[in-house]
């Protein structure tokens, strides 16, 4: 027998209580019990994204939620300015030009966050940005974008919003979207929501919103108007994912009754402790300056080939976490802490890294690195 531990930055893991809800008998989409459920999840949706904002919900990844993001509110040819620190800012910018915008591209080294002043440098020079396309959590690169300073830079702009995948940050660290003055929030279900993933959301601001009066860019399914005049009928647009939803009904019960201050307490003494648990392995981390609560990443010794690590540890061990991408990949691996993971969760990944570790040749003291996550866990049970 070999149990197995999904420790990745999505999907992540569904508690039993949520994979039994959404068990229950299919229910037609087009009903008041459908809808009474729908109308309980849509206000509760507002309390994560911390916003009184209309919270689309659209059945889609969070890419779905990316692209209705550009289609809703820009036009062939405007001026848009992207983030591109790592995969998903690199992905802003690649659906931004597949249709017809001309991105300003403001490349980030991978592992660093980027600096306020450059965004504000950048729109300086340029008045026809009409948007800064980021991530609050680079999930490649296991960094956290300064979302609350750049929002600062954009609030004061009329013609300019300030665009943000969440997607990796809503549920696990403050992305406080009304009292940052965030203008477009969008995140996934197989994420800190502890969904499987076919459910994406998008919040705007009401500046936003007058931007899609203007847009001219094609849409279809991802029609934003047409989802929010529907989401006043508790409804959607298009058939929605039914079970997802029932769902996502009850996992924002179980966040409410946690309390947001505490889910975000909880992911972060999760993130130090296995910060602190890989240098005391004498590992170094990917993204030492701006981590991110939701993943940490860590350079493998030289001598060790970090595509058969991973593959170790899914396949023979039975813990699954990510390895890296483009130019990190075979370099580094990525431990997930965010959503339904807690204090033992961080045990057994730390542990199985230094059992890793061991098999592969590298001198390894077994216990030091789960010694130093046991000091920063312990912050919950004192």
């Amino acid at each position: 027998m070999k149990k197995r531990f999904l420790l990745a930055p999505g999907p992540t893991p569904v508690p039993a209580e949520i994979n039994l809800a959404m068990a229950q008998p299919m229910i037609h989409h087009r009903t008041p019990q459908f809808s009474a459920i729908f109308a309980e999840t849509k206000e509760d949706l507002k309390y994560l994204f911390q916003t009184k904002q209309d919270v689309l919900i659209l059945a889609a990844s969070g890419t779905g939620a990316m692209e209705g993001s550009i289609t809703n509110l820009y036009s062939p040819g405007d001026e848009v300015l992207v983030v591109n620190g790592g995969k998903f800012g690199e992905r802003w910018g690649k659906i931004a030009e597949a249709y017809g915008l001309k991105a300003h591209w403001l490349n980030v080294e991978w592992g660093k966050a980027v600096d306020p002043a450059d965004v504000k440098k950048a729109l300086d020079s340029n008045p026809n940005i009409k948007g800064v396309f980021v991530q609050a959590s680079e999930t490649s690169t296991t960094v956290a974008h300064p979302i609350k300073e750049l929002a600062a830079i954009t609030n004061g702009m009329d013609n300019c919003l300030l665009i943000v995948d969440g997607i990796t940050s809503v549920g696990v660290f403050p992305t406080l979207m009304d009292e940052w003055g965030i203008d477009v929030l969008v995140s996934g279900s197989q994420k800190a929501f502890m969904l499987p993933p076919g459910l994406a959301f998008t919040a705007l601001s009401e500046k936003a919103w007058k931007f899609q009066e203007t847009a001219k860019c094609p849409r279809f399914y991802f029609d934003f108007k047409k989802e929010r005049k529907n989401l006043k009928d508790n409804t959607t647009a298009y058939t929605p994912a039914v079970s997802l939803i029932i769902g996502l009904r009850d996992v924002l019960k179980m966040l409410k009754q946690e309390g947001l201050e505490n889910v975000f307490a909880r992911h972060n003494r999760l993130a130090r402790a296995a910060r602190a648990a890989v240098k005391a392995m004498g590992l170094k981390l990917l993204a030492p300056d701006a981590p991110s609560d939701a993943t940490t990443g860590v350079y493998l010794p030289e001598s060790v080939d970090g595509g058969k690590f991973v593959k170790y540890l899914r396949d023979d061990m039975g813990i699954t976490m990510a390895g890296g991408q483009d130019h990190l990949k075979g370099k580094i691996i990525r431990i997930a802490h965010l959503g339904y993971v807690d204090t033992f969760d961080i045990i057994v990944a730390i542990s199985s890294i230094e059992m890793a570790l061991r098999k592969f040749g590298h001198k390894v003291e077994f216990g030091k690195g789960v010694a130093a996550a046991q000091e920063v866990l312990m912050e919950a049970y004192k």
